[in-house]
């Protein structure tokens, strides 16, 4: 059974783009069927998937606020996963979209009707808890949220979890958090405090996997590359195939050998 992952952070630059980009290429590369909708004008995503601007008929902007499909707009790519892309048009959907009915609730029922050719959809969400994050969570079953290990992180926790408990209030009974990410860690005195200080106000919440600062992580999407294709043996590749095989085994599916 398919499975929407939701990335979200209303603060930027929390490695939110890579963790999307790099669990959908990971769950790839373990066998799964998986589809990648970038929800970000700032279409960081779609770059980082090695998207060319001049491939993209229709995108996530075109789904929301016309009558297109999601099939209609999906790039299908026989070498690496389906995305739906960004433009920079979806800034303005935010406005938009106030003008529809039901309007939170127009991508999950989009979606929908592509959920049966995947086995995962991960969503990556802007910085920001407005309309288009509000679509993402009606239509996951789960959100993922990157943390980035310096102070006031746990600030920015509090209010993101009041916006899930909300939007379980209104629609989406079924949501669940699927794990915190801390991102950027370093062996440094702070990293090692933030990270404890998160594990202990959400212990069950918090992966005991974390994404180290890494060079190669940031490289990779300016080549249109994950981790895995990009530094194979990095330490930010070990840790995203950690993660994305303790994703896997959540619900028992069976993962084949990485390629």
């Amino acid at each position: 059974m398919v499975r929407v992952i939701a990335l979200a952070n209303q603060k930027g630059g929390v490695g939110k783009t890579t963790t999307a980009l790099n669990i959908a290429a990971g769950l790839l590369k373990n066998g799964q069927k998986v589809l990648l909708i970038d929800l970000d004008p700032q279409s960081n995503a779609t770059s980082g998937a090695g998207v060319d601007k001049k491939e993209i008929n229709f995108d996530a902007y075109d789904v929301l606020i016309s009558n297109r499909s999601v099939k209609s707009a999906i790039l299908k790519r026989t070498d690496n996963f389906d995305i739906l892309p960004s433009s920079p048009e979806l800034a303005g959907a935010e406005i938009e979209l106030t003008k529809k009915k039901n309007r939170q609730m127009i991508l999950k029922r989009k979606i929908a009707q592509e959920k049966e050719n995947y086995d995962f959809v991960i969503i990556d969400n802007p910085p920001a808890l407005g309309l288009l994050s509000l679509n993402s969570l009606m239509a996951a079953d789960s959100v993922l949220i990157p943390v980035q290990a310096e102070y006031f992180a746990l600030e920015g926790l509090a209010q993101l979890k009041k916006t899930i408990d909300l939007v379980k209030e209104h629609g989406n009974l079924g949501l669940t958090i699927e794990g915190i990410l801390m991102t950027m860690t370093t062996h440094t005195k702070i990293s090692r405090q933030v990270v404890a200080e998160v594990e202990k106000h959400f212990p069950e919440e918090t992966y005991s996997i974390t994404i180290p600062r890494n060079v190669r992580l940031t490289e990779a999407p300016s080549f249109g590359q994950s981790i895995f294709d990009f530094a194979g043996f990095s330490s930010g590749a070990r840790a995203y195939n950690k993660l994305v095989k303790e994703i896997i085994s959540k619900d028992g599916t069976e993962e084949s050998e990485p390629s």
